[in-house]
């Protein structure tokens, strides 16, 4: 039973003793996919893959610039855009354009956003992976009010809760002081109770930081330097996006009907923006930014045909960055708000040859990802080299006897008459603390779960030190923000507070579970 956060309220379930659910088949897609969710079917005849080239997201260009910040601009707005070929989608798109557009900027150099909010609901702001301060966080109830007061009302569309915080009324400026090593990051909509629907309409774009570090690498740049947002959507007959709100204006009640409790998975694979798109390449390397922006979706990315010689993927950076040395992947598993930042040398193929992106998680139409055609040659410019960055104090972090440790349970929990997505038990409640890290400290933090479950902190990145009690896995390597739990099992991960005092959440990053109270706070004190 799906119950909203204004009758769970009511019926004062928030202090009963929550009992963890079994789950069986009906927590996962019809093929059991490792993605914890239910198939959307779209009711439109779906395009044959590899017909359309893949896009590029602009990079936006300062409005203005100082010595000591960039200001730019974004408008949130309703737009159509041809998704499918010969029809026109709806979209909630940064600037009109889905994903947004790209914002680069430079470690150590402020950059300053405005964003102003031409949609008819309210919206937040979060760019995920940043070390930023609270108030420009985006959290959950930082809420940034239509131009002109549409849908301003406290309390409507957030199932009665009286918590919201306006922080602009049509617009609000967010500022990244961008104190963090280079990195692909990425920002999105985070409205508390209303995430996955406003995501799933377009509200994601990528936000890279740059730094002299990685600059004096001789990794592929330019041209060769591509990020990929992959996504899953499900469209409506008419092309228009289809998702299965319980209010449909996302003013009203909250949540999803309750076939969709579990995570709503597309049945059409975005890179882009773009269905199963082609890309022509040179045979050389190319640097990818991967990004899984789906909201319940997993991934196992896959090359078809493997190369001859060598792994497929050469992992360069992760979540927060460059990694000390590469790793090499044959199959690159990525759960929802991940990022694997990698290297695909195509001169290990001929000239001609077509290369597919696979999913090996996926069934049919989900199964494919995107295609390169190998089309020309060009001389080599670019290499790996055996040492990335700088890595010693991350090298250097072990857990030491004195450092807290701390465990959150994620996990369906039942009270009363209904159930929910709880964090030990307990749904998200802006005023309850789970927890209060001192800043500069590090601490252990054991993530506990019941189904599939990525675990994503905002502000703070982390380590991860053991899965089961057996080492990590070489998918975590690097810092992390999002550490991906499967069903039954415990990761332990080692957490750096640094950057700023406050007050902030960690969540399950499918975004339905979010959506249904599956996020807690912790406050650097």
């Amino acid at each position: 039973m799906k119950i909203s956060r204004k009758r769970f309220l009511r019926l004062g379930l928030a202090g009963s003793v929550a009992l963890a659910l079994p789950f069986g088949a009906s927590a996962c897609s019809s093929r059991g996919d490792d993605s914890t969710g239910n198939l959307l079917p779209s009711g439109v005849r779906l395009p044959e893959p590899f017909r359309v080239q893949l896009p590029v997201p602009p990079v936006l260009e300062p409005t203005r610039s100082d010595a000591n910040a960039d200001y730019y601009g974004i408008t949130q707005r309703v737009a159509h855009a041809e998704i499918l070929p010969g029809l026109k989608t709806e979209v909630w798109a940064y600037d009109g354009v889905f994903p947004g557009p790209t914002i680069e900027s430079r470690s150590g150099r402020r950059t300053v956003v405005r964003h102003r909010n031409e949609l008819p609901v309210p919206t937040v702001v979060h760019l995920h992976g940043g070390v930023t301060p609270p108030e420009h966080d985006g959290y959950a109830t930082d809420v940034v009010t239509p131009v002109g007061g549409h849908g301003a009302g406290h309390g409507s569309g957030h199932g009665g809760h009286s918590g919201l915080n306006v922080v602009g009324e049509g617009a609000f400026d967010y500022h990244y002081p961008n104190g963090q090593r280079a990195a692909t990051l990425w920002y999105h909509d985070h409205r508390m109770d209303f995430t996955g629907p406003q995501v799933w309409r377009g509200l994601a774009g990528f936000h890279i930081l740059r730094d002299e570090e990685e600059d004096a690498l001789p990794l592929p740049d330019g041209e060769k330097d591509v990020p990929l947002m992959i996504c899953d959507r499900s469209f409506a007959e008419d092309g228009s996006f289809l998702y299965p709100s319980v209010d449909p204006s996302l003013m009203g009640e909250p949540g999803v009907t309750d076939a969709y409790m579990q995570g709503v998975l597309g049945d059409v694979i975005l890179v882009n923006g773009a269905p199963w798109p082609q890309m022509e390449v040179s045979n050389t390397k190319h640097r990818f930014r991967i990004l899984n922006a789906s909201n319940a979706r997993r991934y196992e990315l896959a090359l078809d045909p493997e190369p001859g010689e060598g792994s497929p993927f050469v992992q360069v950076g992760s979540d927060g960055g460059l990694l000390g040395a590469p790793v090499a992947h044959r199959t690159i598993p990525i759960a929802p708000s991940e990022r694997f930042d990698v290297v695909i040398d195509f001169s290990k193929y001929e000239v001609g040859t077509r290369v597919t992106l696979k999913n090996r998680l996926g069934d049919g139409g989900t199964a494919d990802i995107m295609r390169f055609r190998i089309v020309r040659n060009e001389k080599e410019e670019s290499t790996v080299p055996h040492r990335l960055s700088d890595m010693g104090e991350f090298e250097a972090l072990e857990e030491t006897a004195a450092m807290p440790t701390r465990r959150f349970r994620f996990t369906q929990s039942a009270g009363g008459d209904g159930t929910m997505w709880t964090i030990n038990g307990k749904p998200f409640d802006p005023e309850r603390i789970g927890a209060r890290p001192a800043l500069g400290s590090a601490e252990v933090w054991e993530f506990v779960t019941d189904v599939h479950h990525p675990v994503h902190l905002h502000l703070a990145h982390f380590k991860v030190l053991s899965r089961q009690g057996r080492r990590s896995l070489p998918k975590d390597a690097g810092w992390k923000d999002t550490v991906d739990v499967p069903p039954g099992q415990i990761a332990r991960v080692l957490c750096r507070f640094e950057g700023y005092r406050g007050k902030y959440v960690f969540h399950c990053h499918n975004l339905e579970h979010e959506d249904m109270m599956m996020m807690a706070n912790f406050e650097v004190v």
